[in-house]
This record gives C-alpha cells, structure tokens and sequence, in this order.
C-alpha cells in the first residue's frame, strides 16, 4: 500500500526521517507521522489536559479554554498554514497537540511553584517535562518506555521555543546525548509553524475569554489598533448581538489577519534567503515561519493589554496564589512520606535520589481537580 505523501522539498518526509530511537516495523496503513500523532491522542497525559488550567481553572466555566482545547485550536492553526506550504501536516498538528502536554495542573502559577519546589533537585521545565512524559513516563509498550516518537517530533517539541544554545534540562540532555538533536539548529518549518500557531490561539483566544469573564469590554479593546479596526467596521448596532457572536467575529477575523500576514511574512522569507529544501530551513540563522515587523508590534500591544487586564487581574491573582499553595504543599507533604505511601500513588519504585522528581512527575501529572481533591483529602 503506498501511503506516501507528495510534499514540498521545504517538508520533512518520511524518506527523509531520522526514524526512531528503537526501531519499529513500518505501518501498512499510516505513514510514521501519523503514527505519532495517533501514539499523542491515545495517551494519557494528552487525555488529562482537558482538565488542566489554561487561565481559568476547570471549574469556572465550561467554554473557557483549557491546555486541551486550545492544542486542538492550536493544530488547526498550523494545519491550515502548513497546507499553504504543502508541508507535513501531521508533523505540525503531532506537535500542536502535544506542544503543553509536560504543563502542571493551575497553568503557569502550578509551573512557578513546582519550579520553586524543585529549585535543589534539577529544578522543573514544561518543555523538559513533556519529553520525560512522552520518552520515558508514558508506558504502553513491552519494548520500551514512552511512546518511542520520531526524531522529527522529539527536536520540534525540545526547540518550540527556538535552538536551545544555553544549558539544557536534564531530561532534554540525556535524549540529546543518545539521539542527537541539533540543539543549535533551527527546528523544520513544520515545527516553527506549530510554535507560531500557539501564539495565535493563545492571544486572540485570549482576548474571548477575558470578555466572557467581564475583565474587559468591547470599549477597552477598541483601543488596541489591530481590534480596533475590525470593531470599527462593525454594524453600528453590533452591540445588540449576543456575546458570542460579537467575540467569535472579532477571534475569526483577528486570527484570519494573523495567519495571512505569517504566511506572507513567511514566503517573504523563503524567498529572500533562498531556502530551497529542509536542509536549509534548519541551517538558516533565523527564524523562517514568523510575524512581519509590523504585526508582532500589533501583537506586542494585544500581549501588554492582556498581561494589564487579564493575567494580572484580582481574580486571576487570586487563583494564582491558591495554585501556588495547593502545589507547593503537596511537594511538601509528598516528600515527607514513606515509599509505602508514595508506591501506592506513584505506582513506580524509584531510589532516594530519584525521589524528588518522581513526586514532581506525579504532581505535574495531575489534573486541576485531582490536584485540589488530593490537597484536600490529605494536607488541608
């Protein structure tokens, strides 16, 4: 059966894949990308992010974004950009997905105190906790430990933020050292698009949320030049709509002009430095897949606003402290406990070296509500 795609030469290919760390018989029915898009889905960590902050925790509403909603808005995003290219879109959408999968519950105040919590242990890095839950703690196969994933998704989930040219997380290191990364290079144009396609959803997706939870009104965001030019175009008698309506067409249209101006930026880009195939994408010494100058100002402004209004908003503070609390003393109360304790939760046997992070793996796994539930049942 011939499952092969015909991309372009800036694509990453199955014929051009590193493969795997330990070799596996081919599929008759999926190329390897898929593979490994179908391995994310069918995970557990992948499953819990539905129950895992974004902004919001779960229980403040239910059409607030969480990690899992906005992965999935997230590989949309890049799909559609890849298909412009005619680049592997199962590469993007596997790295979509899986993108905020070593995220712990309450979102980046759950970070900031388990980081706290693990300062003396090696410390605690979602980018690094998501290549220890995909190459070693997720466990569904006899012949080895994590999902077994291509080189392809390995380097583009280790380099979404950009080549990695400073010390490297423990975790990030060890694979690196078996299977080598190219820390210093840039990640495929798959991989870039991924990483752009996340600050499209989280800003403009964003902005929905902080209106819905009154943060902001429609007046306030007026203000911002990018919003506030498709406002104006508006009916005059807009406001007489019903919220939803009014927010999905400032997202659609905010996110339309977004995804248009990266994917002109982008062929801008290609051209100028003539990168011809994937090869040259990787070597290149900037980023290809990206905002115009213009549009990361416009997105510099929506980031200032949100960061005023929303993130540092009283109520959002607030959860941020309680987050701060329930995670810090679960690693305290964890770490005073005897191994019976620990196995019975942790199902793992680990040394007491390995102790401290097998506790960090453990909350890092859990949902928000696992999270409160378990701080309430045994440390309150």
């Amino acid at each position: 059966m011939n499952i092969s795609q015909d991309l372009s030469s800036l694509a990453v290919t199955q014929k051009t894949s590193k493969g795997r760390l330990y070799q596996e018989s081919n599929s008759r029915t999926r190329s390897e990308f898929q593979r490994d898009k179908d391995r994310i889905l069918h995970s557990s960590a992948f499953r819990r992010l539905k129950h895992k902050t974004q902004v919001f925790v779960s229980h403040e509403g239910d059409h607030y974004r969480t990690r899992l909603t906005h992965s999935l808005e997230v590989s949309q995003i890049a799909r559609s950009i890849c298909k412009v290219f005619n680049l592997n879109e199962d590469l993007a959408e596997t790295l979509s997905l899986s993108h905020d999968i070593g995220h712990p519950p309450f979102g980046h105040a759950g970070e900031y105190a388990l980081s706290k919590s693990m300062k003396n242990y090696g410390g605690f890095d979602h980018n690094d906790q998501a290549i220890r839950i995909l190459h070693i703690l997720e466990k569904k196969y006899f012949d080895f430990d994590g999902l077994n994933l291509l080189w392809e998704t390995i380097e583009g989930l280790v380099k979404h933020n950009g080549p990695i040219k400073s010390q490297t997380p423990e975790t990030i290191d060890a694979i690196n050292s078996q299977f080598d990364l190219r820390l210093n290079e840039y990640a495929s144009l798959e991989a870039q698009i991924a990483s752009i396609a996340d600050d499209i959803a989280y800003n403009n997706h964003d902005l929905d949320d902080g209106l819905r939870a009154g943060f902001f009104t429609y007046d306030d965001i007026s203000s911002l030049p990018l919003v506030g030019k498709i406002i104006n175009k508006f009916p005059s008698n807009y406001s007489q709509f019903e919220m939803q309506r009014i927010n999905h067409e400032i997202t659609r249209k905010t996110t339309s002009l977004m995804i248009n101006d990266v994917i002109n930026n982008t062929l801008k880009n290609i051209e100028n430095l003539k990168i011809k195939n994937s090869q040259d994408v990787r070597i290149c010494d900037r980023q290809l897949a990206d905002f115009s100058l213009d549009m990361k100002n416009e997105v510099k402004t929506i980031k200032s606003f949100l960061s005023e209004k929303m993130y540092n908003h009283d109520k959002v503070i607030n959860m941020t402290k309680n987050a701060n609390q329930i995670v810090s003393s679960l690693f305290d109360f964890l770490e005073q406990q005897d191994d019976i304790f620990l196995n019975s939760y942790l199902g793992t046997p680990f040394t007491n070296n390995e102790k401290p992070r097998a506790i960090s793996d453990f909350i890092s796994g859990m949902t928000d509500n696992y999270a409160q539930s378990f701080y309430t049942n045994h440390v309150k």
